[in-house]
C-alpha cells in the first residue's frame, strides 16, 4: 500500500497517542490537564481504530483489526470507568490500551513489507521531519495545558527603626 491521506493521518494519530500516554500515565492524576490529555489521547486512539478498517493489505484484515476492535471497547470501558470514579479500572483499560497501541506499532515498525519501514528506507527525511513535528506538536500541546505553579505570596516585613 501506497501513502494516501488516510495512512498518513492514521500514522500521525497513532504517533501522537504513543507520546501522548506516557505523559498521561506518569504524571500526577485527576486534574484538568490529564483530561485535556486523556480526552485528546482517547480522540487519536478512535482514529487509529476506526481508520485502520479502511486500512487493508490485498482485501483482507489481520490481527491488527482485531486489536483495533478489542482497543475500541476497552478505551471506551476506561472511559466509562473514569465517569464512574472507578480509577483502578480506568487505568487497567487506559494502561492496557496503550500497551496494544505499543504492540501494534512495534509490529509495524519492524515488519520491513510495513509502510513505516519503507518510508524510513525511502525517504528518511521525511520521516524524521514527520516525527520531530508530531513530537514537538504534543509538546506544545503538554506546555499549554499543565497546571501553573503558585509563586508564593510576597510577605511585606516591617523593618523597626
Amino acid at each position: 500500500m501506497d501513502w494516501n491521506p488516510l495512512l498518513a493521518t492514521h500514522v500521525i494519530a497513532a504517533l501522537c497517542a504513543l507520546l501522548i500516554g506516557p505523559i498521561n500515565m506518569l504524571r500526577r492524576r485527576r486534574d484538568r490537564a490529564h483530561r485535556i490529555l486523556g480526552y485528546t489521547w482517547a480522540a487519536s486512539i478512535y482514529y487509529v481504530c476506526l481508520s485502520s478498517f479502511w486500512i487493508v493489505t490485498d482485501g483482507h484484515y489481520s490481527w491488527l483489526h482485531g486489536l483495533s476492535a478489542f482497543t475500541i471497547v476497552t478505551v471506551s470501558l476506561g472511559i466509562a470507568s473514569a465517569v464512574r470514579r472507578d480509577i483502578r479500572g480506568h487505568a487497567m483499560n487506559m494502561i492496557g490500551s496503550y500497551l496494544g497501541l505499543l504492540v501494534a506499532f512495534l509490529f509495524a515498525a519492524m515488519v520491513p513489507t510495513r509502510a513505516i519501514p519503507r518510508l524510513m528506507a525511502n525517504d528518511p527525511g521525511t520521516a524524521v521531519f514527520a516525527a520531530v513535528c508530531i513530537a514537538a506538536s504534543v509538546a506544545a500541546l503538554y506546555v499549554t495545558v499543565r497546571p501553573r505553579r503558585r509563586r508564593p505570596a510576597l510577605q511585606i516585613t516591617r523593618v523597626a527603626r
